[in-house]
């Protein structure tokens, strides 16, 4: 299908077929694509309904441990440990990650090779873990001696092994997102559930690693440098949350003798013998012990003691989108981890004189370890802080602060009001406002967090218990809605109101073909008094930054753009219109203004249009073979858009950003986020597997409420596309939108790019500060290269300038310019752009 035919839904890009034989066909495609898993997940079930494990039973003849593989002979059991579940759950999740993780890996690796890296890093693994044991135990350490009796049986060992393997040969995006997630969450189950089963996956991932590089020698893979602001978002946000499971890991494992579950230990203390009567008169160590027992039992506690994972799963959420407020709550969160971790894990609390002369080192090692693992989060979390600057609302903020605090403070009167109507309900029949003021935050704090209660504020029985088992309960539930609250009122620098005026007056028919850009995140909206008006703009180092031309009715444009600048001098700015077109250069002419080209736009008039004669072979030919070999377009929203063309979008633009050198543009350059946009146009195309072999994104422009015209924004093109694959879809965009009515196909600014033949005027500061960014940005970003492509379409060319007031200022305009198009430029950049705006580059 080309784009001169309708513009096809989602639904009708694969052919029409019933959907039992889809569904059928797309299963037998797995089987086919995935033999060695399929096999595995079979192999899995069967075993474990075999030998019984599902009911408890246990082959310890084929499992792998110091007894059954050293002491038993029994070479065999670390590869037939690999085909048995302990348990029905683990089998459950060993034939999920099977038929997900491991499908991957085959489709990356290969069949045969998949089955290799599934055996030899298993293995390797069983005797390398095993290898490590003996010798621990061989030095005495409690974990070994403690697991020296273990058996393993565990499919996820080789599972793992064989998925980072496969990263070796996978796209930049999933390499680092299996890695990073994946080697944070096995470093956290091997510190907090501590079984063999966790080491041995461990120590598989790293082999896995180590065989993906061998296996990957000689394949072509580009080297990656950096990740869109969007996906170091999003590595944060699962490496905060994996950094939270440490409680939840312990509670699911049941392993309470890990090396850093003893902050949840307190949960399997026996309640059944209560307190001893004397301990109201002499409150002695075991005393305590019974009362922490008491105390941390039932549901309220239990669920207490999961506010870390909570509060992970909570900053993840918003560290994921960007949100500031997240950003504050993981600092938080990882500071209270850390102190509490420390206070847990004391010495002096937690051992004996004699046990801490035999475990010493290995203990404090421990306590190092578990300390510095949320200093390590909350040092990524400072490193990658400008990625997080979603601000609330100030009225936003305040309500959750209010709400926060006056939860806790109604809560706490009413606990202190119970207690001390209740003196019976407590240790010794007596309390004072003293003794649970002393012990205010303890019902709020996970119980492994604070050292042993004291004989003073000890609730046994009653409403007392009661209330302090459950407060904690109440408020963390308070605090989590109310941070919920304070997410969804966040704004990105600007209202949802004053966006919804402005995108109003873009449809009324304002703007320009550039226009909708003023959409995006980090521009904020100034109106003029009657609403009909309107300039998006950005304040950087002091310096009022425009987008595109004012949006005003016909007539009105220098009364917007006067009523703008006084705004900009009220608030102490200096207004700089950036990117507008030459229709309103007069009036900036009639204030005095300095002015300057700093680009050329490319427009194709689509009435009329026909790509005939020589002028347009370069284009014909790829759009003749791109319909010969069979591919299609499809014009479509991206909520339109069927879940495995976001995904292969998302993974092909992650693969382009991680290999520039340089970091993802803003300002006038779109990137994914501005391609959600439902009034956004997505045109793909799709080649006869049903692969995306490039994909375009095209922002609207009205007139009286009519689209008539679109410019083109994001272009990506997928690895092994067709050569010429972005001339096939612009050229078919362009018959499309012609057929659907459109008058402007605009190609976008090309930044710092003159017409054809157009001798450049006399230079200026101005000018040499961006004849010295676009050749800085020139070798990652090729906007003289892509201009060049844009001249294919045989397009005319409208200049777009740029003017400002003070010529003084013109070292701000440099640097807010600078900072717009790379509002993460590293410090030596920015000396660089200091140095050309003075005169005293080296090549000036």
């Amino acid at each position: 299908m080309t784009a001169s035919e309708p513009a096809p839904s989602a639904a009708t890009v694969t052919p029409d077929l019933p959907p039992a034989a889809k569904k059928t066909g797309a299963f037998a495609a797995y089987l086919r694509g995935n033999p060695f898993s399929v096999v595995l997940a079979l192999i899995v079930l069967g075993t474990g309904l075999g030998f019984g494990t599902f009911w408890g039973e246990f082959p310890t003849e084929l499992t792998a441990g110091s007894q059954s593989t050293w002491e038993w002979g029994g070479w065999w059991t670390p590869a037939t440990a690999l085909l048995i579940p302990d348990s029905l759950i683990a089998a459950v999740l060993a034939i999920l990650l099977a038929l997900t993780a491991g499908a991957y890996a085959e489709r990356r690796l290969g069949t045969v090779r998949a089955m290799i890296a599934f055996f030899a890093t298993g293995v390797v693994a069983v005797l390398l873990g095993l290898g490590v044991q003996a010798v621990m135990n061989a030095w005495g350490t409690i974990w070994a001696l403690m697991k020296s009796d273990e058996f393993v049986a565990d499919p996820s060992i080789g599972i793992i092994g064989m998925l980072m393997s496969a990263t070796a040969l996978a796209p930049a995006l999933w390499q680092r997102r299996i890695r990073v997630i994946g080697f944070t969450v096995l470093v956290m189950f091997v510190l907090y559930a501590g079984d063999m089963d966790s080491v041995f996956r461990l120590i598989a991932a790293v082999l896995g690693l180590l065989l993906g590089l061998l296996l990957a020698r000689g394949a072509a893979r580009g080297s990656w440098h950096r990740s869109s602001y969007r996906e170091v978002r999003t590595l944060v946000a699962a490496i905060v949350a994996a950094t939270g499971l440490g409680p939840f890991i312990v509670l699911i494992s049941g392993n309470y003798d890990a090396p850093l579950s003893l902050v949840l230990s307190g949960f399997v203390a026996d309640t059944s013998n209560g307190i001893d009567a004397s301990c109201g008169e002499n409150f002695t160590s075991a005393c305590a012990n019974q009362a922490s027992a008491i105390l941390t039992a039932g549901a309220g506690p239990l669920l207490v003691s999961l506010v870390p994972f909570l509060l992970a799963l909570l900053a993840a959420w918003g560290l994921r989108t960007g949100r500031r407020a997240a950003w504050i709550l993981a600092l938080v969160a990882k500071a209270g981890t850390a102190i509490g971790t420390a206070i847990a894990l004391s010495p002096g609390d937690l051992l004996d004189a004699k046990a801490r002369a035999e475990v010493g080192v290995e203990f404090m090692v421990l306590v190092l370890l578990a300390v510095a693992l949320p200093l390590a989060v909350i040092v990524l979390l400072l490193v990658t802080r400008r990625r997080f600057r979603v601000a609330a609302p100030r009225r936003a903020a305040g309500q959750f602060a209010v709400t926060v605090i006056g939860a806790w403070l109604v809560l706490t009167a009413a606990y202190f009001a119970i207690a001390l109507a209740r003196p019976q309900d407590y240790l010794g029949e007596h309390v004072s406002f003293g003794a649970l003021f002393a012990d205010v935050l303890r019902p709020s704090v996970p119980a492994g967090f604070l050292p042993n209660v004291t004989e003073d504020a000890i609730p046994m029985d009653g409403p007392s218990l009661l209330a302090y088992q459950w407060i904690g309960v109440a408020f963390w539930l308070v605090f989590t809605v109310a941070m919920i609250r304070l997410y969804r009122a966040t704004r990105l620098q600007r209202a949802a109101t004053e966006e919804a005026q402005f995108r109003s007056l873009l449809q009324a028919g304002g703007g320009g073909t550039l226009g909708f850009m003023g959409t995006w995140p980090g521009n904020s909206y100034w109106f003029t008094a009657d609403g009909r008006g309107a300039v998006a703009y950005r304040v950087i180092k002091g310096v009022a930054l425009t987008m595109s031309d004012p949006v005003c009715a016909e007539g009105a444009e220098r009364v917007t753009i006067e009523g703008f600048v006084a705004h900009c001098e009220a608030q102490g700015w200096s207004a700089c219109f950036y990117s507008f077109h030459e229709k309103y250069l007069p009036i900036f002419q009639a204030f005095g203004w300095q002015h300057m080209s700093v680009g050329e736009e490319t427009v194709l008039d689509l009435p009329g249009l026909e790509l005939a004669g020589k002028a347009w072979q370069k284009v014909r030919q790829p759009l003749n073979r791109g319909q010969r070999e069979g591919i299609t377009t499809l014009w479509s929203t991206w909520h339109d858009l069927p879940a495995q063309y976001t995904a292969e979008i998302e993974a092909v633009s992650e693969e382009w950003v991680a290999n520039k050198k340089l970091p993802e543009m803003g300002f006038t350059l779109g990137g994914m986020d501005e391609l959600k946009d439902p009034d956004v146009g997505i045109f793909l195309a799709i080649n006869k597997d049903g692969g995306i072999e490039a994909t375009t994104s095209w922002l609207p422009s009205w007139t009286d409420g009519r689209i008539t015209g679109w410019t083109i924004d994001f272009m990506r093109r997928g690895d092994g596309s067709m050569p010429g694959i972005m001339e096939f879809v612009i050229a078919s965009a362009a018959l499309h939108m012609k057929e659907q009515g459109a008058e402007v196909m605009s190609l976008s600014g090309a930044p710092l790019a003159t017409k054809p033949g157009e001798e450049p005027g006399d230079p200026t500061v101005m000018s040499r500060l961006l004849e010295w960014l676009g050749r800085m940005l020139e070798p990652a970003y090729g906007f003289t290269s892509l201009f060049r492509f844009k001249s294919k379409f045989n397009p005319r060319y409208e200049t777009i300038h740029m003017a400002y007031a003070d010529p003084a200022q013109l070292a701000n305009i440099g640097l807010a310019i600078g900072e717009a198009y790379l509002p993460h430029a590293t410090p030596k950049e920015y000396l660089a752009l200091v140095q050309t705006i003075t005169g005293r580059g080296g090549d000036h």
